[in-house]
């Protein structure tokens, strides 16, 4: 049943609910695991895809944590995204801009709540309310995409917090979220419920946490109660995200219960509160299930969460295809999961350097990216393709004359990228050597003494324990406009095949071609 408001409650005045409430807030808001999870959810919340830097931060947050590099991998290769036949994703970089910005993000900032919250012995019950909040996420990015209002992905991310304080109380309170779930069976809604247990509503709870944790005013603005009855048209972005994020609390439950098969009385109970408000008639609101109901369920997989015990779906069972397409769905683990040889870079290197030449070619295709984005995308290739500890691209700073980095990845890349700079002024070391003669070096063992001595004293402080190395001079019209450096801390006698040799200068001219746009 529908709650007819969500009511956000004063606290009561009882001796034994005001003590409660007030152990709650203090265990929640002091807790050193919810403070962490609190200040990286910030970091994330945070980014804008309106900012320049914005897909380089993602991409590197993201590849910091090995499983939601996976996850998001597997997102992006499932049908629904990729598309059967076309090529396998396996950069961040490509699946920012396959899934768009915002997908990302919703997508990190949800699996920062599965991973801090759904262990443990009550791991069913917090599953729940994960997954609802997953869903009223979901709902507020499709609400997004009808209405002329700016920020629709702030709403959908407002609403994947909307039910924090139900999450938290199943997760660290369960004794407490069991009675007042047995309580308001009876009650026309749980925030009565909550109020006779706890002494405040769960969307109390949730604004108080949030608060503390800094989340932006805007966001936490958005839980606030709605009036009963009919929803009127919002006056301003802060009103149409708070009936968004109503919208998407009530229908969240109804999806999952129902699939994309809502009642039609179920829409139309809808549709008379929020429907003049939200430019919504039965038709786009089917739709809008429609889409929702498709979607958790890839996200579910995505995610490795159930819905009632049962397995998800698969991300070929969730689709359209018939079985005998299914089965010429191509296996991206292969590609991602190539063996090593003991320097580290993979034995499949020349599919992982093909799909980022496909995944680059895509982009400029597209049209519609920024040229940090294909620089993000060759320099992740790059990297992940060879196996590299660390990699940077430097371009030429005319104003200063010297050679700085715009970009980099691997260990320590935070630090070492604003000390990775040198005068363009012509020297004897490595580097001026290769920008002059515009010639690609892949060095097997940089260890010897002869490349020793070619090493300018900034780089072997710099870069200490230098194995093997790469440096591709980035020259046009024989002018340099910089460079692709990247090392391992091990020999590579392996070296560099003629197919992969062939495919970085492919990736080294699809990047040059934007670089001087930044």
């Amino acid at each position: 049943m529908l709650s007819p408001t969500r009511t956000i409650a004063p606290p009561t005045d009882t001796k034994a609910t005001a003590a409660t409430r007030a152990r709650l807030i203090e265990e929640f808001t002091s807790d050193g695991d919810l403070m962490s999870l609190g200040l990286a959810i910030a970091r994330v919340v945070e980014l804008t895809s309106s900012e320049d830097e914005a897909t380089q931060h993602l991409t590197y947050y993201v590849l910091a944590d090995v499983a939601l590099t996976q996850k998001i991998l597997r997102l992006a290769n499932s049908v629904f995204y990729r598309g059967v036949g076309s090529t396998p994703v396996t950069t961040i970089s490509r699946a920012i801009f396959l899934l768009g910005f915002d997908t990302v993000r919703t997508t990190a900032l949800a699996l920062l709540l599965v991973d801090s919250l759904s262990n443990g012995k009550h791991a069913e019950a917090i599953r729940k309310e994960l997954i609802e909040s997953l869903c009223a996420s979901l709902i507020g990015r499709e609400l997004g995409k009808y209405s002329p209002m700016q920020g629709g992905e702030e709403a959908s991310i407002a609403a994947l917090f909307s039910n924090m304080g139900r999450m938290l109380m199943a997760s660290r309170e369960h004794a407490l979220y069991q009675r007042i779930a047995t309580l308001a069976t009876g009650m026309p809604n749980q925030a009565q419920a909550a109020i006779q247990v706890i002494g405040c509503t769960y969307e109390f709870l949730t604004e108080t946490v949030l608060r503390e944790w800094n989340f932006p005013p805007s966001l936490v603005q958005a839980l606030e109660s709605l009036p009963s009855g009919a929803v009127r048209p919002p006056r301003n972005r802060q009103e149409w995200m708070r009936q968004v994020v109503a919208f998407s609390t009530d229908g969240a439950g109804l999806v999952l219960r129902s699939g994309d098969s809502v009642s039609h009385s179920q829409c139309q109970t809808l549709l008379a509160r929020y429907g003049t408000a939200l430019h919504l008639d039965l038709a786009r609101l089917t739709d809008v299930f429609a889409v929702v109901g498709r979607d958790i369920a890839q996200v579910l997989t995505t995610l490795e969460l159930t819905l009632d015990g049962a397995a998800a779906p698969s991300a070929a069972d969730a689709s359209t295809l018939p079985s005998i397409l299914k089965q010429s769905v191509i296996d991206t683990q292969s590609v991602q999961r190539g063996a090593s040889f003991d320097s580290g870079k993979p034995r499949n290197a020349s599919e992982l350097l093909l799909a980022g030449v496909l995944g680059a070619t895509q982009m400029v295709g597209a049209g519609n990216s920024k040229p940090i984005d294909l620089i993000m995308l060759v320099l992740e290739t790059l990297y992940s393709s060879m196996g590299f500890r660390f990699a940077t691209i430097c371009v030429r700073d005319k104003r200063s004359n010297m050679y700085r980095a715009i970009a980099s990845m691997g260990e320590l890349h935070v630090s070492r990228q604003p000390r990775f700079t040198f005068p363009t002024a012509s020297s004897n070391n490595i580097f001026h050597l290769a920008l002059e003669n515009n010639a690609d070096l892949m060095i097997s063992n940089a260890d010897s003494p002869k490349i020793r001595d070619l090493r300018p004293a900034w780089h072997q402080n710099l870069m200490p324990n230098v194995g093997s190395m790469m440096i591709l001079p980035l020259v046009q019209a024989n002018n340099p406009l910089g460079l692709f450096y990247a090392d391992r801390n091990v020999a590579a006698p392996e070296g560099v095949t003629s197919d992969e040799a062939a495919l970085i200068k492919t990736l080294v001219g699809q990047m040059m071609a934007v670089i001087g746009l930044c």
